[in-house]
């Protein structure tokens, strides 16, 4: 029942995972593909095309709405900021590398289009970054499946465990970088807040009145 599933539903979901910020669902695609549920060579290439598509799409959106798109958030902003200048210093290196650096996969290809890189350049510059991300981690999850195994012998018996585990962990993750960017929100706000109550200009108060003889 689970290959059937994964053999209509599961490129299909990792198509659309890796499209969008998918470390998580390609590490549990190639436990998969170990456990012989998926091929590895496909979850690669399906991987490859997720991130690669997505990264384009937020490449161009930040060419024609960078600003506004980080201006949406204030943590965005400042990410975007940050971003900008590390591409400024060094520009591809970060196209081939930004997939490695936790919480920048979205930003940064936003910062690097409202940057005034070159298209032809990201194209094949994310293309080759795409590929090396696609390829390194979907090995080291099928490989971490083959050192499970010799650890625990048949890992059929732990299948669901692990899995359970993966997707638990992932999960968690999704959750701590949730929390964490809604309580940088919140702290941002108010310190937006107490600054325009700083500035603001205050009611002159009103003369005492004087005294008549």
């Amino acid at each position: 029942m689970l290959q059937q599933f994964l053999h209509d539903f599961g490129y299909f979901a990792l198509f659309l995972g890796t499209f969008f910020e998918g470390e998580t669902i390609l590490v549990l695609a190639g436990f998969l593909a170990f456990r012989g549920y998926m091929d590895i060579s496909l979850v690669v290439v399906v991987a490859f095309f997720g991130s690669y598509a997505g990264d384009q799409l937020w490449y161009f959106m930040g060419r024609r709405h960078g600003r506004a798109i980080l201006a949406r958030k204030p943590r965005w902003q400042a990410m975007g900021d940050k971003a900008l200048d590390h591409i400024r210093r060094h520009p591809d290196i970060w196209v081939l590398s930004f997939r490695f650096v936790y919480g920048l996969r979205t930003v940064m290809p936003v910062a690097i289009g409202l940057s005034g890189y070159p298209p032809r350049r990201y194209l094949i510059l994310n293309g080759i970054g795409a590929a090396v991300w696609a390829l390194a981690l979907g090995a080291a999850a099928y490989h971490f499946g083959a050192i499970l195994e010799g650890l625990l012998g048949n890992v059929k018996r732990y299948e669901l465990w692990v899995l359970g585990t993966l997707l638990v962990i992932g999960i968690l993750l999704w959750v701590r970088r949730y929390l964490r960017n809604r309580r940088a929100e919140r702290a941002e706000r108010a310190a937006a807040l107490a600054h325009a109550e700083d500035t603001r200009p205050k009611r002159p108060e009103p003369e005492a009145e004087r005294e008549h003889p």
